[in-house]
């Protein structure tokens, strides 16, 4: 069993934990029963008791069947509660409609979060539908703008060996390639996704220096096939105001909580 600062680890809570975020991942596949059990190696038994406790207070839903199972609304009511509850992401909002407005691109605030990337918050372009990313979506830090402006704040014996999962064929799956990326970030102060994520779009991130490393990122994603020098040189413009308008505008000192 593990331990966190002296504190054993209760076994049931942390099975619970495992159970939302197994299901959490799962997006739209519903899963049943069996499915939980095996992939958390529970007793089927325990396993439909704690999926009944979940469905009863709202964090887990099941069909009309009562097979199949799948997050519950109170996750996302959580998850709200996070956002609307952190200074920094109420801060940087409304500096991301300024970017959204300036280039007519998607914008995105993103914080690292372990080997990840969590996106807080998205404003989508209007000048194309395909949806890149979503609020709550996770992605590898080493494959996206956000995740390797992180990285790059970072000294690079902090990254695991490798390999690297790949989500397209551009991706960084080598530490040696990988750190090379990350010192020509650290020389150019912004990183560069030229479809390393996403197929057909491009990203540019610039870390959030408000804490000693940077936690949080902005980024900019744009198609390829709108990407000219020009705009190219014109989005690394903006964003550069924009970061330096949002770290100028976080207050330093007390008068806030400094979470862990």
């Amino acid at each position: 069993m593990s331990e966190s600062a002296g504190v054993r680890e209760v076994k049931s809570a942390a099975r619970t934990v495992e159970l939302l975020e197994l299901l959490a991942a799962r997006a739209d596949r519903p899963a049943r029963l069996q499915e939980l059990a095996d992939e958390l190696d529970v007793p089927r038994s325990s396993m439909y008791a704690l999926l009944q406790t979940l469905i009863s207070r709202g964090w887990v839903r099941t069909d009309v069947t009562g097979s199949l199972y799948g997050i519950g609304i109170h996750a996302l009511l959580t998850g709200t509660g996070y956002l609307d509850s952190d200074p920094r992401v109420r801060l940087v909002r409304p500096w991301l409609d300024e970017a959204s407005e300036a280039l007519g691109e998607t914008i995105h605030l993103g914080r690292l979060d372990g080997r990840d990337v969590a996106y807080l918050a998205t404003r989508e372009s209007h000048e194309y539908l395909r949806t890149i990313s979503r609020v709550g979506r996770r992605l590898p830090a080493h494959v996206g703008a956000l995740g390797k402006a992180l990285l790059a704040e970072r000294p690079d014996t902090d990254l695991p060996e490798g390999p690297y999962e790949a989500l397209t064929p551009r991706t960084h799956t080598s530490r040696d390639s990988l750190t090379a990326d990350l010192a020509r970030i650290r020389a150019r102060g912004y990183s560069v996704d030229r479809e390393e994520g996403v197929t057909g779009i491009v990203g540019f991130g610039f870390a959030l220096r408000y804490d000693a490393p940077a936690q949080d990122a902005i980024s900019c994603s744009v198609p390829v096939a709108r990407l000219t020098p020009g705009h190219e040189e014109r989005i690394v413009a903006v964003m550069r105001e924009i970061r330096a308008k949002i770290e100028s505008a976080v207050p330093t000192g007390g008068g806030s909580v400094r979470w862990r």
